[in-house]
């Protein structure tokens, strides 16, 4: 998707309406979305994460006052989401320990910005978030239950059975990239700190960047070669997807090994939950469904997961990826802001 959604112009919106936050290292999104999911007003703000989270919500709050005053629609939102990077306290409204917002460590984050927009706000974890966009408007608008997986610098998870959000009792629920795949004690290390042997060591951009390094130095031919001494922002899993597309040996065999892992990692959640349907999100999509690479990746993922499951298992689950981009955090959240509201109020959608 565009860095800009579509915008739906007031006078066609269905009210009630609801505000989408989501907060990122870099950037904070923030989205006006009516009751069938259409965006009515669009900002993004730089995180600037040093300068502390009461001066980010002060200006969160700042652009939603001021769009909700030109638009005249105060009276009609119903409620806030925020999503946030986790570690986190879902009970409690706190960040604990987010890697990515060193600054904003045990800060009470939900109910300080809804003291300032005098709203509740509902607060998630930003790839639960992202899951329940996907499941609300999305690749998985059609199921029941779904699993989500977000690739970037690490791998994300979101679950939902049923409808429900699985949120956990510590806050850590459908934390999939930390689950085990390697019970090898020389298995490698997860990057934002989790246990060895983890799916996100070994599935996401950070863990095609090591694998990739690793065999370069061991004497591997490949056209990266050249990016070797150059470190990681040079050799990036986008670097590693381009060169795939000109047929690379080694960039395919990177990309073709991240996807077994994801296969293996996903016959375990798969057999756990059975959600039926599992949605692929996050940057690293190896070009997606449009590319002839992403659909390679999306094919040797399945192939793994039907040599380690059952045939009507095999049969009865769908592998796609998302669709909805980095739109879908704070459409997610925003979705889940008038779940609860709908269940507060009685109403069945």
């Amino acid at each position: 998707m565009s860095d800009t959604p579509n915008i739906t112009d007031i006078s066609d919106a269905t009210a009630p309406f609801f505000w989408g936050i989501d907060i990122g290292g870099t950037s904070i999104k923030i989205g006006l979305v009516d009751d069938e999911g259409r965006t009515l007003a669009f900002e993004r703000l730089p995180t600037r994460e040093s300068e502390g989270p009461t001066a980010a919500m002060q200006r969160i709050a700042a652009v939603i006052q001021d769009i909700e005053g030109q638009l005249g629609i105060s009276d009609k939102v119903r409620r806030v989401g925020l999503g946030a990077p986790g570690p986190m306290d879902l009970a409690a409204g706190y960040l604990v320990a987010p890697p990515q917002l060193p600054s904003w460590w045990d800060f009470p984050i939900r109910d300080t910005i809804a003291k300032m927009l005098e709203r509740p706000v509902s607060f998630l974890n930003d790839a639960n978030a992202a899951a329940y966009g996907e499941f609300w408007l999305g690749s998985g608008r059609n199921d029941q239950s779904m699993l989500l997986l977000t690739l970037g610098t690490g791998v994300g998870g979101g679950i939902i059975i049923e409808g429900e959000l699985v949120n956990g009792t510590n806050s850590f629920g459908s934390e999939c990239g930390h689950i085990v795949v390697d019970p090898s004690p020389t298995a490698q290390l997860c990057v934002w700190g989790g246990g060895r042997g983890q799916l996100e060591a070994y599935a996401s951009a950070s863990a095609v960047v090591q694998r990739t390094r690793q065999r370069l130095t061991e004497g591997a031919k490949s056209s990266l070669s050249g990016l070797l001494g150059g470190g990681d922002s040079e050799l990036t899993a986008k670097r590693v997807y381009e060169a795939a597309k000109e047929g690379d040996p080694l960039a395919l065999e990177i990309i073709d090994d991240t996807a077994r892992w994801l296969g293996i990692g996903l016959t375990t959640l798969i057999h756990t939950l059975d959600p039926g349907s599992v949605v692929l999100g996050g940057a690293m999509n190896f070009g997606g469904a449009n590319c002839c690479i992403g659909k390679r990746f999306l094919s040797k993922i399945s192939e793994e997961f039907r040599v380690r499951t059952f045939e009507n298992v095999f049969e009865g689950t769908t592998i796609t990826f998302a669709t909805l981009g980095g739109d879908a955090g704070y459409l997610g959240v925003a979705g889940y802001a008038r779940r609860q509201y709908n269940k507060d109020h009685g109403v069945k959608k």
